[in-house]
C-alpha cells in the first residue's frame, strides 16, 4: 500500500524552509543600498534599477542553462542546491570590493545565475515528501522565500545604511543554508521520473491552451510582484523623507521589511485555501486586492502614514500569496509529457518580463512619480485575472473559444 504521508515531512519542510529563507536573502542586496551605491558611483535611478533587474536576467539565464544541461537530473539535489548557494554568496560579498559599476552589474548577474539553482531545485525537493497537501508544502517554500528576501532590508534597518553589513550578513547566511541542506537534506519517498527539456516541446505547451491560460496568468502576476517589490524601498524612503522623519532610512527599512515579509503569510495561507477551494479562484483573489492597491498607493504620498504602511503590507500579502499556485496550475492542466518544459517556460517568461517592469517602474517614477509608475503595474493582475477566469470555465467545459 503506498504510504501518502511519510514521517518527517514537516522536518524537512521546516529545513528547506529555513534554507530557503537564508538563501534568499541574497536577492535584494543590492536593492536595500541602491541609493548608498547610487552617491558612491554617481548612478542615475534608471542605473540604480539595473542593480536589481541584472539579478533576474541571471535567474533566467541560469534557469535556462540547467534545463538544457539537464542539470537537475543528473546532479543530485542535495550537492546541487549546496553548491549552487555557496557560489551566489560568493558573488554576492564580491559586491564589496567591486571597482564600480560595470563589475557590480556583472557580479549581480552571476548572483541570480546561482539563485537558479537554489529555487527551483528546492521546490522539487519539497514535492518529493508531499503528494498530500502539495500546495500548501511548496506555499509554505514560497513565504520563507519571501521573508529572506526581506531579510536585506531588516539588516539595513539596523545597520544605518551600511553596504558591508546589509552583504555580508545576507552572504553568511547563504553560507548557513548550503550548510543546513548539506548535513540534514535527504530525498523524500516520491521521486520525479526525469523529464529534460526539450525544444521540440516548446510548441507542443504553447500550443496547448490551458497550459497558455496559466502561463498568461503567471506573465500578468510577475509583472507586478518583483517591480514592487525592488521599488517598495525607494517609494518608503521618499515617503519619509518628505515627512521630514530624521530617522527616514531606518523607517524605510522595517516598513519594507514588513511589505515583503507579510507575503510569507500570504503564501502558506493561499496554498491552503487553494487546494480546498481552486487555484484559479484563490488567484484571481489575491490579484484582484493586489492590482487594486498597485492603483491606490502611489497616489498617496502624503496621506497619513499609518494608512499607506497598512495599504502596502496588505499589497505584500497579496502580490505574491498566488504565486506557488500558477506552477501547480501547469503541473495539473500540461500535457504530461511536456511538464518539465511547461515549467521551464514559465519561469523563464516570467522572470525575463520581470526585467521590463522593473527598470519600467523606478523610470516611471523619477519621471512622473510613484502614482503613475505602481499604476502601471496593475496591468498585470488585470491580465491574469482575466486569464484564470477563462482557464477556470475552459476546466469547467463551459469556454470553448480562444485564445
Amino acid at each position: 500500500m503506498e504510504q501518502r504521508d511519510p514521517p518527517g515531512r514537516w522536518r524537512l519542510l521546516a529545513l528547506l524552509s529555513g534554507a530557503q529563507l537564508l538563501g534568499m536573502a541574497l536577492w535584494f542586496t543590492a536593492s536595500a543600498v541602491s541609493p548608498q551605491l547610487a552617491a558612491l558611483w554617481g548612478l542615475s535611478a534608471a542605473q540604480a534599477g539595473w542593480l536589481t533587474t541584472m539579478v533576474q536576467i541571471g535567474f533566467v539565464a541560469g534557469t535556462a542553462a540547467a534545463a538544457l544541461l539537464n542539470l537537475a537530473d543528473l546532479v543530485p539535489d542535495r550537492a546541487y542546491f549546496t553548491g549552487a548557494v555557496l557560489l551566489g554568496a560568493a558573488a554576492n560579498a564580491a559586491l564589496l570590493v567591486a571597482p564600480g559599476y560595470e563589475a557590480a552589474l556583472v557580479l549581480r548577474f552571476l548572483t541570480g545565475f546561482f539563485l537558479a539553482g537554489v529555487y527551483p531545485p528546492a521546490m522539487k525537493m519539497v514535492a518529493t515528501w508531499f503528494r498530500s497537501g502539495r500546495g500548501l508544502a511548496i506555499g509554505t517554500l514560497v513565504g520563507a522565500l519571501t521573508i529572506g528576501k526581506a531579510t536585506p532590508f531588516l539588516v539595513l534597518a539596523f545597520t544605518q545604511a551600511s553596504v558591508v553589513a546589509v552583504v555580508g550578513i545576507a552572504s553568511a547566511g547563504a553560507v548557513a543554508a548550503g550548510g543546513l541542506v548539506w548535513v540534514g537534506y535527504r530525498a523524500g519517498p516520491f521521486p520525479f521520473q526525469r523529464r529534460p527539456f526539450s525544444w521540440r516541446l516548446v510548441g507542443t505547451v504553447l500550443g496547448h491552451r490551458p497550459t497558455r491560460l496559466a502561463i498568461y496568468g503567471y506573465l500578468g502576476h510577475m509583472w507586478e510582484l518583483y517591480a514592487a517589490w525592488a521599488a517598495w524601498g525607494l517609494f518608503f524612503l521618499a515617503f519619509f523623507s518628505a515627512r521630514g522623519w530624521a530617522d527616514a532610512t531606518l523607517a524605510a527599512g522595517l516598513a519594507t521589511f514588513a511589505a515583503i515579509a507579510a507575503g510569507g503569510a500570504g503564501s502558506a495561507v493561499a496554498g491552503h485555501w487553494a487546494d480546498r477551494w481552486g487555484r484559479e479562484r484563490v488567484a484571481s483573489l489575491a490579484m484582484a486586492v493586489s492590482g487594486t492597491c498597485a492603483l491606490l498607493v502611489g497616489w498617496l504620498m502624503y496621506a497619513p502614514t499609518f494608512l499607506v504602511v497598512t495599504l502596502v503590507v496588505v499589497w505584500g500579502v497579496t502580490v505574491v500569496a498566488d504565486s506557488a499556485q500558477f506552477s501547480a496550475l501547469v503541473t495539473e492542466v500540461a500535457p504530461q509529457h511536456a511538464v518539465g518544459t511547461a515549467l521551464t517556460l514559465q519561469t523563464s517568461l516570467g522572470f525575463a518580463l520581470t526585467a521590463v517592469s522593473i527598470w519600467l517602474v523606478v523610470a516611471l517614477a523619477g519621471s512622473f512619480g510613484w502614482g503613475t509608475a505602481f499604476s502601471v503595474l496593475a496591468i498585470g493582475p488585470a491580465l491574469g485575472i482575466w486569464a484564470m477566469v477563462r482557464l477556470a470555465r475552459l476546466r469547467a467545459g463551459t469556454d470553448h473559444g480562444p485564445p
